[in-house]
């Protein structure tokens, strides 16, 4: 049986061009930096979001939790919004391996914070409170259904955060989607922040690894904060010749998967089965919930369209998150489309 799966961008496997590149990488020792295609992929990647320097890491949560290493000591503060992937996905890593408080600010509906809110989360001077150090972001924003942070935007928080003395550090695990979405260059995403991780899977098909950019000497202490995580790897240049193809050829077509997640969205709302989340979708994430006559709930919906080969994510009992990417194509669509109507006929 042919699988169609929508579960998330992260399922997606490399292409043929990658795997080739893989076999044909010329590597070195990367906690050396002798691997010269890592340092290759570090320099595209500091280059695409306008920052002096990169860092090649397994993870995009290795890649925030460094981040907020580096910026940040034990006991000091980062504000970010309550439905942030670092808040949310990433297992309480900078309170229980960094000792860093959060403090959870309420997402507007696009992901954004309210500069009031921010404000109103600074931390005086005074011995009762955590320092605060730093402010994250994240765009594409996940949990508020793919939505994206717009330039303007982002340069009015850096500079709002930037004349209070503190630094911003953006979670662009979906950057290459926000560009699209947008229309303008990832660096236009990422000139204003202080720091930037982008993931080399998902949408982008890499098998592994994210890249975390910043200034030279924020990278310099960044890999300290890397080799304590255990992120420190060795002939690293088979995985980064993926990273590479993955920013050559695949962020260009980010649009194709935008489109069939419209098409998913169109298909979908024909079904008085289904209510969509007002505006879905806005990059590659379809979300929508069960109205409310059908008595089915969402993993139980999700069960029945696995026995068809259609694998799709319940995120609580009568809601959906369908993700589009380069391993879904039309027919997997439509074939989509009518597996949902058939189960909630």
């Amino acid at each position: 049986m042919e699988i169609i799966d929508l579960r998330s961008d992260t399922v997606t496997k490399p292409t043929p061009e990658m795997r080739d590149a893989m076999a044909k990488a010329e590597v070195g020792d990367d906690v050396y930096g002798d691997d010269p295609t890592v340092n290759r992929l570090q320099e595209m990647a500091a280059e695409i979001t306008g920052k002096e320097a990169g860092l090649f890491v397994p993870s995009g949560t290795m890649g925030n939790l460094a981040a907020i290493l580096t910026h940040c000591q034990r006991g000091d503060e980062v504000i970010l919004g309550q439905k942030n992937h670092t808040f949310l996905f990433e297992a309480g890593g900078i309170s229980a391996l960094g000792g860093i408080h959060s403090y959870q600010l309420q997402n507007q509906p696009d992901g954004s914070l309210l500069l009031s809110d921010v404000e109103g989360a600074i931390r005086p001077d005074d011995v009762h409170d955590p320092i605060t150090r730093l402010v994250c972001l994240e765009n594409t924003h996940n949990r508020c259904g793919g939505t994206v942070q717009t330039p303007e935007y982002t340069r009015q928080l850096s500079e709002f955060v930037h004349a209070r003395k503190l630094k911003v550090h953006l979670d662009g695990a979906r950057l290459f989607n926000a560009a699209a979405a947008l229309g303008v260059p990832a660096r236009k995403l990422t000139e204003t922040v202080d720091s930037v991780t982008f993931c080399l899977s998902k949408g982008l098909c890499a098998p592994v690894g994210s890249v975390l950019c910043g200034e030279m000497e924020f990278i310099k202490r960044a890999k300290r904060a890397r080799k304590m995580l255990g992120g420190g790897m060795r002939q690293a240049g088979i995985l980064a010749a993926a990273g590479i193809v993955a920013l050559q050829k695949m962020t260009s077509r980010l649009g194709e998967d935008h489109k069939r997640a419209s098409d998913l969205a169109e298909g979908l709302s024909e079904n008085t089965g289904i209510v969509l989340d007002t505006g879905s979708p806005v990059t590659n994430m379809v979300f929508f919930f069960l109205a409310p006559k059908i008595k089915l709930s969402a993993p139980e919906v999700e069960e029945k369209l696995k026995a068809q080969g259609i694998l799709v994510s319940a995120t609580d009992q009568r809601r959906f998150r369908l993700v589009t990417h380069y391993w879904i194509d039309d027919p997997a669509i439509n074939k989509t489309v009518a597996a949902f109507a058939e189960v909630l006929t």
